[in-house]
C-alpha cells in the first residue's frame, strides 16, 4: 500500500484504471482536465444542434463540441452550517460547477443536481438550499432541469453541469513566451473564511473591504464572460479552486511547462482588501493568495493581452526540476504549488 496519498495521484489512478474502458469516438476529451468533452457530430443526426433546433444542414461551429463537468460540496469537507448560511450553500456548490465550465470557454446549457440530505435538514432548510441554487443557475444562465434525492448521514450537494462551445481551452495548450493572465481576485475567500470562522471584524478594514471579502467566500461568481473571451486567443487556461500555486502547478504540468508568477502582481490581483483582511487574520497576504482556495479564478496562458484579465506572470520551456516559480524583488525563486488536496 502506498504511504503518499494525494488527490492528484488518486486521479491519475483513477484515469489508468478507467482508460481500458471501450470509448466512442464522440469522447475528444476524457479524465484530466476542468471537464470533459464531447463532439456533436461524432453523436450522430439526431444530436446535431440543427436538428435540435429544428434547422438544416450543417451544425453550428459554435455548438461543435459539448462539455460535461460534476462537482460535489461536502458538509464538513467544504461547508459548515454554523458557518454559512443554506442559501449561500446552494449558491457556491453550483458556482463551483460553473467554473470548470468557464474555464473551458464554454456557455452553459443546463445543469443536474443531486441532493443527499443528512436527517437534521428540514423543509426550511432545504427551501433555502434550493433557492440558493436557483439563484446561482439564473446567474450562469444554466437551468436545472432534474437530478436525484436521497437520505444521508452528512449532506452534500452534487452540480452536473452541460455546457457547448466551438473550440475548448484545455490545461494542455500553454506555450513558451505566453503571458500568463488572470481574470478575478486570489486570496479573498480565504480571507472571507477567516473572518467568518473567527466572528470578527476590524476597524482597520472598510466595510467595503470587509463585504468584498466575505462575499468572496458565501457568494463566489463563476466567471463566465470571461472564460467566453478565451476563445481563439488563449491556449491554455485553468480555473482557481484549490489555490493558485496549486492549479498553476497543474496546469504547467499538463503543458509540460514551467511557469513564473510575479509576486507584486499576484498582490495586486488581491487588492488592498487581501492586505488588510490579511492583517486582520494574522496571515500573510502573499500566502494567502498563493493557497487559499475557492476563489474561482481563471488563469489562462496566451499571447496577446486579454480583455479583463491582470498579466501574473509568463510561460517558459521546461526542462527539469520544478515547474513553478515567482518572481521577487530578489530574483527568480522556485515555489511550492501548495493548496487545499482531499486527501493529503
Amino acid at each position: 500500500m502506498s504511504h503518499s496519498v494525494n488527490e492528484l495521484a488518486r486521479v491519475r489512478r483513477l484515469r489508468s484504471l478507467f482508460s481500458s474502458q471501450p470509448m466512442s469516438r464522440a469522447i475528444t476529451l476524457g479524465i484530466g482536465d476542468d471537464a470533459a468533452v464531447l463532439s456533436l457530430a461524432s453523436l450522430g443526426a439526431a444530436f446535431e444542434p440543427s436538428r435540435m433546433r429544428g434547422g438544416q444542414g450543417a451544425p453550428e461551429e459554435h455548438d461543435a463540441s459539448l462539455v460535461w463537468t460534476v462537482d460535489a460540496q461536502v458538509e464538513g469537507t467544504h461547508f459548515k452550517t454554523d458557518w454559512v448560511s443554506w442559501a449561500d450553500i446552494g449558491w457556491r456548490s453550483f458556482m463551483a460547477a460553473a467554473s470548470d465550465l468557464a474555464a473551458m470557454g464554454s456557455s452553459p446549457v443546463a445543469a443536474l443536481s443531486s441532493l443527499v440530505l443528512a436527517a437534521s435538514v428540514d423543509d426550511d432548510a432545504l427551501d433555502a438550499l434550493t433557492r440558493g441554487q436557483a439563484d446561482a443557475a439564473a446567474a450562469v444562465g444554466a437551468p436545472i432541469v432534474g437530478g436525484n434525492l436521497s437520505r444521508g448521514t452528512e449532506t452534500s450537494i452534487t452540480t452536473t453541469l452541460l455546457g457547448r462551445c466551438a473550440k475548448p481551452v484545455l490545461r494542455t495548450g500553454a506555450r513558451p513566451g505566453d503571458g500568463l493572465w488572470l481574470a478575478g481576485s486570489v486570496g479573498l475567500a480565504r480571507v472571507g473564511l477567516l473572518l467568518t470562522r473567527q466572528n470578527r471584524s476590524d476597524s482597520r478594514m472598510q466595510d467595503v473591504e470587509t463585504e468584498a471579502c466575505l462575499r468572496a467566500w458565501r457568494r463566489p461568481i463563476a466567471r463566465m464572460e470571461d472564460g467566453l473571451t478565451l476563445a481563439g486567443l488563449a491556449h491554455a487556461c485553468i480555473d482557481i479552486s484549490d489555490g493558485l500555486s496549486h492549479d498553476a502547478w497543474q496546469l504547467a504540468e499538463a503543458s509540460d511547462v514551467q511557469l513564473v508568477l510575479d509576486q507584486a502582481a499576484v498582490l495586486e490581483a488581491g487588492g488592498e482588501a487581501l492586505v488588510m483582511g490579511a492583517l486582520v487574520g494574522g496571515e500573510n497576504p502573499l500566502e494567502l493568495a498563493l493557497v487559499g482556495g475557492e476563489d474561482y479564478a481563471l488563469l489562462a496562458a496566451s499571447s496577446v493581452p486579454l480583455s479583463g484579465f491582470l498579466l501574473v506572470g509568463r510561460v517558459e520551456a521546461y526542462e527539469s526540476g520544478p515547474r513553478l516559480f515567482m518572481q521577487t524583488a530578489r530574483g527568480v525563486v522556485p515555489l511550492e504549488p501548495r493548496g487545499f488536496d482531499h486527501f493529503a
